[in-house]
């Protein structure tokens, strides 16, 4: 039996459990978001609150609701010179739609830019693992910081290449501490996270402060997100970034922008100028 006869052999509830999903029902007229009607969503539960149910299947508590805001307003936006940003924006010079512009930055979005806070969450899941054997956090950071200078790695989510305190560390440290102080998120991760810090200082004459990914890799950390999701979570915040530089220039009238102004051009360092034979 042919592929197609064997659809044609399908009963409705088989073909309709070909894409079964736990996520949305639709049905004419109506359609459920996680069981609630959307019309009951809109104008009562905010975006991040959506987005949690999404993902996660329930709504959240306003206190989580405000943890995993704050996280992605902090990761929206780094300025044009983010790779993820440039390209973005030449693309929008390009005559593509904003759609087109807004993937190219995404689809830039991989492990070297923008991996660093879901690799930050393994990393903290794997202190917190040492940590339910009996390491001390800062025993479960030296392993992790030893390990990695053996490998010549860096420690994923600390140091940066332009600020030497990332402005966007404290405020969030400071709200996953709150958070745990009320008891809403387990203090493990924030605590792994600070003697992680701390081992990477020891030693040196300058710190290697933690950066925006591994102050987001505490708040998804802390929130029960797994690593994968944090990334995607990153990706959903700088989405918004990329989609209001994309838009800002496609506005410019600028047409074909590289990455050079037009009076600069590219070093080379190939062979000389030379010619075929005659």
């Amino acid at each position: 039996m042919s592929g197609t006869d064997a659809d044609r052999s399908m009963t409705d509830e088989e073909i309709g459990a070909w894409w079964s999903t736990g996520v949305t029902r639709i049905a004419p007229g109506e359609i459920d978001l996680r069981g609630y009607p959307v019309q009951e969503l809109i104008g009562r539960v905010s975006l991040v609150e959506t987005v949690w149910l999404m993902l996660r299947g329930e709504l959240p508590d306003p206190g989580h609701a405000r943890l995993l805001e704050a996280a992605l307003v902090a990761a929206v936006d780094h300025g044009p010179q983010a790779p993820s940003i440039a390209a973005a924006r030449m693309a929008a010079t390009c005559g593509v739609g904003l759609n087109n512009a807004v993937a190219t930055g995404v689809n830039l979005l991989g492990d070297v830019h923008g991996g660093a806070g879901q690799q930050c969450i393994a990393v903290l899941e794997h202190m917190a693992a040492l940590r339910g054997e009996g390491a001390s956090a800062d025993e479960a950071a030296g392993a992790v910081v030893e390990d990695h200078r053996a490998r010549k790695a860096h420690v994923p989510g600390f140091g940066h290449r332009f600020h030497p305190l990332d402005p966007r560390r404290d405020p969030l440290v400071d709200r996953v501490r709150e958070a745990a102080d009320r008891g809403l998120v387990e203090p493990t991760h924030l605590e792994s996270g600070l003697a992680l810090e701390a081992a990477l200082a020891r030693g040196r004459s300058r710190p290697v402060p933690m950066n925006i990914d591994g102050a987001t890799a505490i708040v998804y950390a802390s929130l029960g997100f797994p690593a994968e999701l944090g990334r995607g979570l990153f990706v959903l915040s700088r989405s918004v970034g990329i989609m209001a530089h994309a838009w800002e220039e496609t506005g410019s009238g600028a047409r074909i922008k590289g990455p050079l102004p037009r009076r600069v051009l590219a070093g080379y360092h190939g062979p000389d100028t030379r010619h075929l034979p005659e």
